[in-house]
């Protein structure tokens, strides 16, 4: 009686401890995951503060111009001098990264986002960064497939059939995540994939030499940018392309 006793209560105690052990790892796995997911929360950095242009400048100034305004929180382009080229750069420089935001373009509006941007005075933010477009795309001019939202203007187009554009006068979400230590783009658009695409190697140089960007290109619209995409590091720029832009909640993360 008293061997099973004993027995039995080893077995209860046994039982106790990995019930304990069990609890514990579920707590710590709990805990872990609370903490990796405020770290990544924390990682996101808001690079338009939603009330200045701290941080931002003209591409061929160091302010920003009138055609630049900022009202509840929004990033606004007026097309108040019909000449186009008074796109606005972030002051800092970045490599890898995912950028997030959201846009919202006026009926037959174009517009953009680019990244790798230097400041080369005799050329624009066009010339060496390349561009996600933005576009109402119902009302808006596209020479192709190519020139849609959210394409990689003029060198990736979306085969995605599930995205949603919001027409003009809505807000569409954007996430652009630059990864130069796999090579690797890559746009969501409303929450959906639009296409991966590769920074550089081979495989970039063949969308290059397709473009208007190529050097020697035949094409009517060929544009002369001899550094076109050929820097890791660089400016973010949002474009003035003569037509009325918002631009909110604009944030990056760092990889």
């Amino acid at each position: 009686m008293i061997k099973n006793y004993m027995k039995n209560s080893k077995i209860l105690s046994s039982l106790r401890m990995k019930n304990l052990m069990y609890r514990l790892s579920v707590l710590t796995l709990s805990t872990l995951f609370i903490s990796c997911s405020d770290k990544n929360t924390e990682e996101w950095t808001y690079i338009f503060d939603g009330e200045t242009f701290n941080g931002w400048h003209s591409y061929d100034n160091d302010s920003v111009g009138n055609q630049w305004s900022i009202e509840n929180g929004e990033l606004i382009f007026t097309n108040n001098d019909k000449e186009s080229g008074h796109d606005i750069l972030t002051e800092k420089e970045y490599t890898s990264f995912e950028l997030s935001l959201e846009w919202n373009v006026s009926k037959g509006g174009n517009s953009g986002i680019f990244y790798g941007v230097k400041q080369i005075p005799e050329f624009s933010a066009f010339s060496t960064g390349p561009e996600i477009q933005i576009l109402d795309n119902a009302n808006g001019y596209a020479g192709s497939d190519l020139e849609y939202a959210p394409s990689l203007f003029d060198l990736v187009k979306t085969d995605n059939p599930n995205l949603k554009f919001n027409g003009h006068g809505n807000w569409n979400h954007v996430i652009i995540k630059i990864d130069h230590v796999n090579n690797l783009g890559t746009v969501k658009f409303n929450g959906e994939l639009a296409f991966t695409y590769p920074l550089s190697g081979p495989e970039w140089d063949k969308l290059v030499s397709k473009s208007k960007f190529a050097l020697g290109s035949n094409r009517p619209d060929a544009t002369y940018a001899p550094d076109f995409g050929k820097f890791k590091t660089g400016k973010i720029a949002l474009q003035d392309h003569s037509t009325d832009v918002k631009f909110r909640n604009i944030k990056i993360r760092e990889l």
